[in-house]
């Protein structure tokens, strides 16, 4: 899945900015779309509760609606906790650690230079987007991609999370751990999203 609609109106839906340009207009306009600052919000029913944080999941880390079942059922199968295990799951992929890189602005960027083929895993073309990176794991940009502007606009900014080394004097990035969950920014209430798929 690559969502191309509307990021700050599905940034307000769920809740959750998933762009930075959303961030921005979340902080003027907290409200979903279509509700005006004094209503009230219906209450959710649990399913709605659940739904919106499979959502808000779902759409930080740009995945379709079976692969993130997929990743849950492999997760129930792992011991400790399936909500830990999923996001842990999501966190490894190429994209989400192209993004914690400091290499993109957001995860719809991440992927796109996935697939474009700018990067390289160990030396490696890598160009599936949901490739599973494993500790120990570097990814490169690779040398004829270098001199492109979108890369080094986002040279300075380096690793944004503690389980990625990034030297991007370099162009290149180390995935250094499966993460724990609180070392993930990432929000959303996994739980809720456990409890849904378990329903």
């Amino acid at each position: 899945m690559n969502f191309t609609g509307a990021k700050v109106k599905k940034s307000r839906a769920l809740g959750v900015a998933l762009t930075p340009k959303a961030e921005r207009i979340m902080k003027k306009r907290p409200n979903p779309p279509g509700q005006a600052g004094g209503q009230r919000r219906r209450r959710k029913s649990d399913y709605g509760v659940q739904l919106l944080e499979k959502q808000r999941l779902r759409f930080q880390y740009n995945v379709g609606e079976k692969y993130l079942q997929r990743m849950f059922e492999r997760a129930s199968r792992m011991p400790g906790a399936t909500g830990e295990n999923l996001v842990g799951l999501l966190e490894s992929r190429m994209d989400s650690i192209v993004l914690r890189s400091g290499f993109a602005p957001t995860i719809y960027a991440a992927r796109q230079y996935v697939t474009h083929g700018h990067f390289l895993v160990n030396g490696q073309k890598a160009t599936i987007p949901s490739q599973r990176l494993r500790p120990g794991d570097v990814i490169s940009v690779k040398p004829r991609s270098q001199s492109l502007s979108m890369f080094s606009e986002f040279r300075d900014q380096g690793s944004s999370v503690p389980y990625v080394e990034a030297e991007l004097g370099a162009n290149t990035a180390r995935f250094l751990y499966v993460p724990e969950r609180q070392e993930v920014p990432v929000k959303c209430e996994e739980h809720l999203v456990v409890e849904y798929y378990s329903r």
